[in-house]
């Protein structure tokens, strides 16, 4: 399975990077074939080319950035239906700060892409004047665990694709039987 990740990191400190290579780390480490990428060095056009999208941002102004939200709108929605995708975001823990991921989430959802994780979200500390940031204590094992689940689904979305690909392969060798049989049947 080949897995594209488009990200957005906004801060000096590039936490929302940190968090979606932890993402693409914890899949090599299970065999999935990754790329992660920037979203302004994003190929839209491209995401046709692999089996599923992770899109994460830094949650700003109680939203998802404006990058991130324009690739994602210009996204070839009829290519793409039916693929695997997953949301994450990164944001002060506060009750006013928002969740990008949800965001993320619910655009995928109505490009018809198939979610096989819940949006992660990951926490940081930091100061607003300086714009420093940094992952709270235990956000990065978080991180890598929530690529392990993700992982896992994948792994068990490649199985029912497989096994749904077979069972059309056999509707289709049947059908085929059974038009030879009405066939010969007719030419007697």
């Amino acid at each position: 399975m080949k897995v594209l990740i488009v990200y957005d990191s906004v801060s000096p400190s590039k936490v929302t990077r940190m968090v979606a290579e932890n993402i693409a780390e914890g899949l090599k480490e299970k065999g999935v074939e990754v790329d992660s990428v920037f979203v302004a060095d994003a190929d839209k056009a491209a995401v046709k080319n692999y089996d599923c999208l992770f899109v994460g941002a830094p949650t700003m102004a109680f939203r998802a950035t404006g990058a991130i939200m324009q690739f994602l709108n210009d996204l070839p929605a009829a290519e793409l239906s039916g693929k695997p995708a997953a949301a994450f975001d990164t944001q002060v823990k506060s009750r006013f700060s928002g969740n990008a991921a949800k965001g993320i989430d619910g655009k995928l959802r109505s490009l018809g892409f198939k979610m096989v994780a819940a949006p992660l979200t990951a926490f940081v500390d930091g100061k607003m004047k300086t714009n420093e940031w940094s992952l709270r204590e235990g956000e990065s094992e978080k991180t890598k665990q929530w690529a392990l689940e993700l992982a896992q689904a994948l792994a068990k979305y490649n199985l029912s694709r497989h096994a749904e690909d077979a069972k059309r392969k056999r509707r289709h060798s049947r059908e085929q039987q059974a038009l030879k049989a009405q066939t010969s049947r007719g030419a007697l």
